[in-house]
């Protein structure tokens, strides 16, 4: 009765785990669109209405480029703190703080009334939300991770992905039927006044709530529990970690350059180069987003049984090849009809980004515990630099071809970057969490093996 009750508590113990980690992710990826969809009607309301088009838009790039600049340091620090304090405090403050800072964003004045220092503290508190948003994903995914039996971390690591597509399509629901409540214009109109505060103060009150769920039902990783500590940062960079991390680190900037193909160049194509409108464009990226949230719960199920080496070595050629010969369909032919547009650009999505769906799963699996939140966190956060220049490699192409082609060079090499990144690594989907504490490839093999 008594191993009954264990393995029961047990249970209820990962699944409350796995859901911490999917909501904690959603509400962190909610947090992040915030800026990019719903400010973006409103953004006159910090900046001053005598800058160019293009002073606007380095504003607009400030704001979402200074919680990327976050993100690393948050990994860097919560990771630490996570690796020798526990994920699920690490947790709790991460979260907490983004929740805070998103709602007193929701409360800040407008360029009106303190002038270009509107736009400045904007800017700082987007910076710190990224330090805490780099700590929500560090801590709480290795914490689920631990409490997931082997054969279905594939599944689970997937559905804990499916945060970042749903997230974006609920941001941009809700950022759309606040436009029609309160409609933007110029700044007097009803949105830019006080219609897009709403959506931050939804973004903070989520995170506040996830806190209390995750205090109240979420336990600390056995596995953390019983690890010894220690100094995670240099472990992580010595010996075979940084064999490790080198390896994730590759992989992870071919998946943020081929994400950023998709989600940061695909919805301006849509609009210079198809000609859709405004809420053309929303409907085809909510409706893209929908299937590519079920896209990386089939390629993470996928990895659970061809194994995630063989999968990423694949699965890198596909985007490359298939992914790329359907990006050039859409932008060559132009399509007249809207559903033509939706259906192409869903399969441009599928192929290309899918694979993000094995992310959470695998570079858990290439850490153990004593450094896997450090691990995890600054793997997934680093590699995010380098694609994040993707408008400089663009505007480079652009002297040797049409800039709405330059997209499809980048595909290719991050569809590149993630075979070899994949083929640098060994396999990981049988890896024993709790037999596995040794930090070089020779033991994680060898567990995979067994």
């Amino acid at each position: 009765m008594t191993t009954q009750t264990g393995h029961n508590g047990h249970d209820h113990a990962r699944k409350h785990a796995q859901r911490g980690a999917f909501f904690g992710f959603f509400v962190d990826m909610f947090d992040i669109y915030l800026p990019i969809i719903a400010l973006a009607p409103a953004i006159g309301y910090f900046i001053s209405p005598d800058l160019s088009d293009t002073a606007t838009a380095i504003v607009s790039g400030m704001i979402f480029a200074a919680t990327l600049i976050g993100r690393p340091l948050g990994a860097l620090l919560f990771g630490r703190y996570a690796d020798t304090k526990g994920r699920k405090n690490a947790t709790v403050v991460a979260v907490s703080g983004f929740g805070v800072l998103t709602l007193l964003i929701g409360l800040l004045p407008g360029y009106e009334t303190w002038g270009m220092t509107s736009v400045v503290v904007f800017v700082a508190l987007r910076f710190v939300i990224g330090v805490f948003v780099g700590g929500e994903y560090t801590a709480a995914s290795p914490l689920a991770m631990e409490y997931s039996p082997k054969e279905r971390r594939g599944l689970n690591g997937g559905l804990i992905m499916t945060g970042f597509p749903l997230a974006y399509v609920v941001v941009a629901v809700i950022t759309f039927v606040m436009l029609q409540v309160a409609p933007a214009g110029d700044i007097s109109s009803p949105y830019v006044q006080w219609g897009w505060r709403i959506p931050f103060f939804i973004g903070g009150a989520l995170a506040l709530s996830f806190v209390v769920y995750y205090l109240r039902s979420v336990r600390e990783s056995e596995l953390f529990e019983g690890s010894s500590g220690g100094a995670p940062v240099k472990e992580l960079f010595s010996g075979q970690n940084l064999k490790s991390f080198v390896q994730v680190f590759v992989l992870m900037t071919g998946f943020w350059l081929s994400l950023n193909c998709v989600t940061a160049i695909l919805p301006g194509q849509l609009s210079s180069v198809l000609g859709l409108g405004e809420t053309e464009v929303t409907v085809t990226l909510i409706i893209v987003y929908l299937v590519v949230a079920v896209g990386y719960v089939i390629a993470a199920v996928l990895s659970q049984r061809v194994g995630r080496r063989p999968f990423l070595i694949v699965w890198g050629g596909i985007a490359g090849i298939g992914g790329t010969a359907v990006y050039a369909l859409l932008l060559a032919t132009t399509p007249d009809s809207l559903a033509a547009v939706i259906a192409l650009s869903t399969v441009v999505a599928v192929l290309v980004v899918s694979v993000w769906g094995l992310t959470t799963v695998y570079i858990n699996e290439r850490f153990h515990t004593g450094v896997r939140a450090t691990g995890f966190g600054l793997g997934y956060s680093l590699a995010v630099v380098i694609p994040s220049f993707y408008a400089f490699f663009q505007t480079g192409l652009s002297s040797i071809m049409p800039m709405q082609w330059t997209v499809l060079p980048l595909l290719v090499i991050g569809s590149a970057l993630i075979s070899v990144g994949g083929a640098m690594g060994p396999e990981t989907k049988d890896v024993d969490f709790t037999a596995v504490e040794a930090s070089d490839d020779s033991a994680v093999t060898g567990s995979a093996a067994r």
